[in-house]
C-alpha cells in the first residue's frame, strides 16, 4: 500500500525535542529543525494499530519481552540481515546509548583504552568520559570518495593497549556502511590484540541501494565471541520516545556479566508499549520500510541536485545509510562555529554542527532529510539565502 510521506504533521507541543527543545539548544524557537535524529513522518500503521489495540486493555502492568517479540528480532534478522540469532544472546536495554553504558561498566573497567573512529556519534565521547574509561580516538581517513578507517592507526593504538572499541556501523554521521573486508581486517586486529569490538547497528535497517550492510558479529563464530551488537527498531520505525532496545551478546560469559549489570539498575523489564511496537514493526513492518527507503533516496537526490545547483561550494558527502547528511562546508571560507550562528541568525535552521561529533568535524554539518520533501526544500531555500553571500 502507498504511505504519504509528504504528509506535514504539527509536531510542535507534544514534547518532541526536535521542536520544543528548540530554544534550549539553539536559543530560538523559531527554527526549521532538522538535526536530532528522528523523523516527521508517521509510524507504520501496523505499530499505531498494536498500540492502540493493547492500549485499550486498560491495564499497564510490570511488563517483559515476550516469545513472539524475541522470535521477531530473530525473524528480522535473519530476513533482512542474512544473521541467525539464537535466542540465548539476545538480552535488552532501555535504549542503544544506554548499553553502551552497561556494557562498558560491566566488561571493562576504569581507565581501560576505549577506541572511538570519530568523527562519531557524540554520545561514544559521553559515555567513555561518564564512565571515566580513557578515550583514544582513532579517526576516520577523509577521501575523495568519502571516510575510510585507518586500519595502520588502529593498530598502534591496539598496541598500546586496547580493551574495546565502539563501532558505528553504520557510520553516524559520515553515513558509511562498512564492506565485508573491512569488517574483516577490524575484526583480524581484534582478534590478535584481544579487544572487544562494542558495535552500534542502530541504523542496519536504512541502507541505500547498492549497499548491504553486514553486522560483524555475523562473519565468524569466532568474531561473535568478543562482538556485542546493539541494535533497536527506533530509528527504523520513528519509536525513539518508546525506549526499548536490543543486545546481542554470543559470548555467554559476556552476557552474564552484562545481564548482571542490568539487573543491578533495574533496567531489564523494558516499556510495555516498546515491547509492543518493536514486534508490530519487525512482523508486519517492512513494506513501510521498504517504501520509506524510496522516500530518503528520492530526498538525497533532491538535496544533491539543489545543491549542485546552487550552493556548489557545499559537497555533499555521499551516503550509504542513514538519513543523516554530512555536508562539507569548507570551502565557504567561514568557520563552523560562526556559519552555525549564521544558519540560526539569518537563515533559521536547526542544524548539527560537525564539530558535535569531533575536531574532525571541523567545517561540516549533520542534517536531517528524514522530513517531508517540502520542508527539505524550505530548509535549502533558506541556507541558499546565506550561502550565496559567502
Amino acid at each position: 500500500m502507498p504511505y504519504n510521506f509528504d504528509e506535514i504533521i504539527k509536531r510542535e507541543n507534544t514534547d518532541c525535542v526536535k521542536y520544543d527543545k528548540l530554544n534550549a539548544y539553539f536559543g530560538k524557537e523559531k527554527l526549521l529543525p532538522l538535526w536530532v535524529a528522528d523523523m516527521d513522518f508517521k509510524v507504520p500503521p501496523c505499530i499505531s494499530e498494536a498500540i492502540i489495540k493493547r492500549a485499550n486493555h486498560e491495564i499497564y502492568g510490570y511488563t517483559y519481552r515476550g516469545e513472539e517479540c524475541i522470535l521477531s528480532i530473530q525473524n528480522w534478522l535473519q530476513n533482512r540481515h542474512n544473521w541467525a540469532v539464537s535466542k540465548d544472546w539476545i538480552s535488552s536495554s532501555p535504549g542503544v546509548v544506554t548499553a553502551l553504558a552497561i556494557l562498558l561498566l560491566s566488561l571493562t573497567k576504569e581507565d581501560d583504552n576505549i577506541a572511538v573512529q570519530s568523527p562519531v556519534y557524540h554520545p561514544f565521547y559521553h559515555v567513555t568520559n561518564d564512565t571515566k574509561r580513557n578515550l583514544v580516538k582513532n579517526p576516520l581517513r577523509r577521501t575523495e570518495a568519502g571516510y575510510e578507517m585507518d586500519f595502520e592507526h588502529l593498530e598502534k593504538l591496539a598496541k598500546k593497549g586496547l580493551k574495546a572499541i565502539l563501532l558505528s556501523n553504520p557510520h553516524n554521521p559520515v553515513g558509511r556502511v562498512w564492506t565485508k573486508s573491512e569488517l574483516i581486517q577490524l575484526g583480524k586486529l581484534a582478534q590478535k590484540y584481544d579487544f572487544l569490538i562494542i558495535s552500534d547497528e542502530i541504523h542496519q535497517d536504512l541502507v541505500y541501494k547498492n549497499h548491504t550492510h553486514i553486522p560483524i558479529a555475523s562473519l565468524s563464530d569466532e568474531l561473535a565471541q568478543r562482538t556485542i551488537t546493539c541494535i533497536a527498531p527506533s530509528k527504523t520505525f520513528n519509536v525513539a520516545g518508546l525506549a526499548s532496545s536490543v543486545v546481542i551478546i554470543p559470548n555467554q560469559n559476556l552476557k552474564k556479566q552484562y545481564e548482571k549489570m542490568l539487573n543491578s539498575l533495574h533496567l531489564n523489564n523494558g516499556n510495555l508499549f516498546g515491547h509492543i511496537a518493536m514486534q508490530a514493526g519487525y512482523e508486519k513492518g517492512a513494506e513501510w520500510l521498504d517504501e520509506l527507503m524510496e522516500y530518503l533516496e528520492g530526498n538525497v537526490n533532491f538535496l544533491r541536485s539543489y545543491i549542485e545547483k546552487n550552493m556548489p561550494k557545499i559537497k555533499l558527502v555521499e551516503p550509504e545509510a542513514t538519513y543523516l547528511l554530512w555536508l562539507d562546508c569548507r570551502s565557504l571560507g567561514i568557520n563552523t562555529e560562526q556559519l552555525n550562528q549564521r544558519l540560526i541568525n539569518e537563515a533559521g535552521l536547526a542544524f548539527n554542527k560537525g564539530t558535535t561529533f569531533g575536531e574532525e568535524g571541523e567545517g561540516y554539518f549533520r542534517i536531517n532529510i528524514g522530513c517531508p520533501r517540502s520542508i527539505l526544500e524550505q530548509a535549502l531555500v533558506q541556507l541558499k539565502s546565506i550561502v550565496n553571500q559567502f
